[in-house]
């Protein structure tokens, strides 16, 4: 596959189309986000609605997944390759045609090749975003801004799928969980293709490293395949070693392949600055506790608290309230005044807080006392280190890697995930049995079901932890230049 040139944002700082692009782009990325939980709280509906088996059920979330987190890093070389406005539009309308597909599904089948292309399109689309925002804004303290904004809709756009979820089923049907997209889509194309100026410029790239793309798509799909299925199946049933051994196998393969490579798919270089290294490692691990919070705490508060799913959903804003602040204000201020490293590793250190105040629910604690504050906390925390990521993923990189170098960081957020949602409900499960065991069987139901809650966020909090001060360790000292 031959490349084209690649595209660069050229406006001028006056320019106030600029700002009304990412506003276009922000929207883009909260669709793409808050569709891996908006599907959750719908599918017993759903289930319902398609007479989906229960050996099926979880393949409506997996398949977004593997898609997603298998594609991301072809997609974002193909942006840097095509022109990342191209790829844009081209995953804007495609995620859109996807969606319309799953709203009308009749059938298992259908439903899940319709999550398969929401997460091709959207592993087109989102590192594409990224970069495209990374290079419309180039006066430091604009681009402090806008990636403020950016992280706020990526950090939070999880939580308020869970929100958004449970209005649709619950006052709707279960199939406006994919029909709102279509005109969320249409709307940020026109808008972004109005609004994203660009213009090629004189360079030609070499061909697309088309062994790397297949080895490292098939690697991850491997990854997240094998963390899907130990979830269901168990960490050693056969499915569950050999996907986890065959992703071990290729993603060595990709790196060796990568340092061979006259253009290869994921530049070492991109890697291997301890920055950007850095920010890849913490925010995978970080998203690691971060599903495990989402997952156990919309258990906690259906199962053991009988809360509505819309309710449950509106038990969350405080956290994406949270998430807002910490993105677009504490991050953003800061983001150019305290070294990165030092920024980061506090941010994840509070949200490490917030998630361990979790860990003293019970059956009855109340929402206002404990809940709140602690979501909060983990919102402003969480908000400002993932502000920090999205600027820091594609900075200091060569025009030309950009695209992949975003594609990265949702990389690790997707890959993060679904080893989160498959390591975390395995702990919970074999707390809550040897809860049970140890009462004789004799313990109250909700007392085991949250005393395997607590405990996942016992491990959750660990995780975060670790991320802060791993971003103190192997961040680079000083403070973020950016423009």
């Amino acid at each position: 596959m031959s490349a084209q040139q690649p595209e660069t944002t050229e406006r001028a700082p006056s320019d106030p189309a600029r700002w009304r692009a990412l506003l276009f782009i922000a929207l883009a990325q909260l669709m793409v986000v808050l569709d891996s939980t908006i599907v959750n709280i719908a599918l017993p509906s759903m289930q319902e609605s398609l007479h989906i088996s229960d050996a099926d059920r979880q393949w409506v979330v997996t398949a977004y997944a593997l898609a997603f987190g298998g594609l991301l890093l072809l997609g974002g070389r193909i942006g840097d390759h095509w022109g990342r406005k191209k790829a844009f539009l081209t995953g804007l309308l495609g995620f859109a045609a996807a969606s319309a597909l799953g709203g009308a599904a009749q059938n298992t089948t259908v439903m899940l090749g319709a999550r398969a292309l929401q997460g091709a399109f959207g592993a087109l689309l989102a590192p594409a975003a990224l970069s495209l925002l990374a290079v419309t804004f180039t006066d430091h303290k604009e681009r402090a801004k806008a990636f403020g904004v950016f992280g706020a809709v990526s950090g939070g756009g999880a939580a308020v799928g869970l929100v958004l979820g449970g209005l649709l089923t619950e006052y709707l049907d279960w199939r406006w969980t994919f029909f709102i997209n279509v005109p969320t889509a249409a709307l940020a194309a026109l808008g972004a293709w109005k609004t994203v100026h660009t213009r090629r410029r004189a360079h030609t790239a070499a061909s697309l490293d088309t062994t790397g793309a297949v080895v490292a798509t098939l690697g991850l799909v491997a990854l997240v395949h094998g963390f899907s299925s130990a979830e269901t199946n168990g960490w050693t049933a056969r499915i569950t070693v050999a996907s986890l051994a065959l992703a071990v196998v290729l993603l060595i393969a990709f790196a060796v392949v990568e340092t061979r490579h006259r253009n290869p798919l994921l530049p070492p270089r991109v890697v291997w600055d301890r920055t950007r290294g850095g920010v890849y490692l913490a925010l995978g691990l970080a998203t690691i506790g971060m599903f495990g919070l989402f997952l156990f705490m919309t258990y906690y508060l259906q199962t053991v608290r009988g809360y509505s799913p819309v309710l449950s959903g509106l038990a969350f804003l405080p956290l994406v309230a949270g998430m807002m602040i910490g993105s677009t204000q504490i991050g953003a201020r800061l983001m150019l005044r305290v070294p990165a490293r030092v920024l980061m590793s506090l941010s994840l250190l509070a949200t490490a807080a917030g998630i361990a105040s979790l860990t003293a629910i019970g059956r009855d604690s109340s929402y206002a006392a404990l809940i709140l504050p602690g979501m909060t906390v983990v919102g402003l925390g969480l908000g400002t280190a993932t502000m920090l990521a999205m600027a820091l993923a594609p900075h200091g990189v060569e025009d030309e890697d950009a695209g992949v170098a975003s594609a990265m960081i949702n990389t690790s957020q997707q890959v993060g995930g679904a080893i989160g949602t498959a390591l975390l409900s395995s702990i919970a499960a074999g707390a809550a049995h040897a809860y049970s065991t140890a009462h004789h069987g004799g313990a109250q139901n909700d007392l085991v079901l949250v005393h395997g809650y607590t405990t996942a966020f016992t491990w959750a909090a660990a995780l975060v932890a670790l991320a802060g001060v791993l971003s103190f360790a192997v961040l680079r000292p000083g403070r973020l230049h950016t423009g």
